[in-house]
């Protein structure tokens, strides 16, 4: 079956079901913000390095992380206690960024950040979609996160450090304060030891899309939830 194709005058997309193995499912259209919250709604999300077409993914089996079964190792909870770091809320999300954008992704050599979508997920963040968590230490940015939050979904994208544990930091307190929410799901997309190591597992992309369509309309407990904010001091 070949790859579909998107036009851009319509934000469309096929469903998921008809990725390829790889989990490639279209290629073209857009990044803009209406297209980028229709794609990860509906379990899609793009990846396509610089040069290549831009290309949109469904994988089947899914990694996912569910909140309630994240997993604190003994010595990432010392760390938590000796108040080590500053975890902020939406205070940088363009250095955090700029910074991920530095970090090649698994089975990747170079970046996947293209420019177009650092100026894609700035404009997601301004419109209330994406958010960072990051990671001080003497009031400099040593690690943190993003991702895009529709209702009570999350997708993780991306995270760095520059220092040792910053980035698990930066994690930890994203947790609880999604926990906080009622998050159904965080979309960790694929596998990495990493991510299973903090409790994320594989699940069927049926299981994915279910558990996600009622993650995505339901409302957060108040407007205010990502609002910018500091986390630990």
């Amino acid at each position: 079956m070949p790859v579909f194709e998107l036009p851009k005058d319509k934000i469309i997309f096929p469903h998921p079901s008809l990725a390829e193995e790889s989990g490639l499912l279209a290629i073209g259209g857009d990044l803009t913000p209406e297209r980028l919250i229709k794609a990860y709604a509906n379990g899609i999300f793009p990846w396509y390095s610089q040069g290549e077409p831009l290309m949109w993914w469904s994988l089947d089996p899914r990694m996912v992380l569910f909140p309630q079964e994240f997993k604190a190792s003994r010595s990432l909870r010392r760390l938590i206690r000796k108040q080590k770091f500053e975890v902020t809320l939406n205070y940088n999300f363009a250095e955090v960024m700029s910074h991920c954008s530095s970090v090649p992704r698994f089975n990747q050599e170079d970046t996947w950040i293209t420019r177009e979508m650092m100026q894609a997920y700035k404009k997601l963040h301004r419109l209330g979609y994406a958010h960072s968590f990051e990671t001080w230490y003497d009031n400099k940015l040593v690690g943190g996160l993003y991702g895009v939050s529709i209702g009570k979904a999350f997708f993780g994208e991306s995270m760095f450090h520059t220092m040792t544990d910053a980035s698990k930091v930066a994690f930890y307190h994203f947790i609880n304060h999604i926990k906080e929410g009622g998050f159904h799901l965080v979309d960790a997309q694929m596998h990495t030891n990493h991510l299973a190591s903090l409790g994320a597992r594989l699940i069927d992309r049926s299981e994915y899309l279910e558990i996600l369509a009622k993650a995505v309309q339901s409302e957060l407990p108040d407007k205010s939830f990502w609002k910018r904010q500091r986390c630990s001091q």
